[in-house]
């Protein structure tokens, strides 16, 4: 394995149309990291596949979709606009966040995080929210040391 020094610079960029197949495969990997019981795995992809799916073929307004490589692509991140409950104040909301198994630990993560963060102040919002499942023990450490905090838990009863 490469020292870290011999690794190439992450870099991000806008995503774009050439990007579809890359994305939608990285999101696939959402169904293993922790949905609650109820929640299949295909349930999961499929849900973050029709919302792709819907902002590539132009369905959608306003998000905007980041793109960690370094001569490969490593991860993605999409935002969208959101409004505050509560406020009613406009927001960034990070919808999707993931990266490829490859580049786990090797910092495009924390690079999309931080990209998100610029994306959202150049978007002249000073928020930005984002969920991730309870179970997913390991990106909520992750979102806790860039400083978010729980705000809502969402409790869930199946009645059928």
């Amino acid at each position: 394995m490469p020292h870290a020094d011999d690794e190439p610079p992450i870099l991000i960029r806008p995503g774009s149309p050439a990007d579809r197949d890359f994305v939608i495969e990285t999101a696939r990997r959402f169904a293993a990291f922790g949905p609650p019981a109820w929640r299949s795995p295909q349930e999961i992809v499929a849900g973050e596949v029709r919302c792709l799916d819907d902002f590539f073929d132009g369905r959608l307004k306003g998000p905007a979709l980041l793109i960690a490589e370094d001569g490969a692509a490593l991860g993605f991140a999409f935002l969208e606009p959101a409004v505050d409950y509560f406020t009613g104040e406009k927001h960034a909301h990070l919808g999707m966040i993931a990266v490829t198994a490859e580049a786990e630990g090797r910092g495009a993560g924390a690079a999309l995080m931080r990209a998100a963060e610029e994306w959202t102040r150049a978007a002249g919002y000073t928020t930005l929210t984002l969920n991730v499942f309870e179970g997913n023990r390991r990106a909520r450490q992750v979102y806790e040391r860039f400083g978010y905090q729980v705000e809502t838990l969402r409790y869930v009863k199946r009645l059928g």
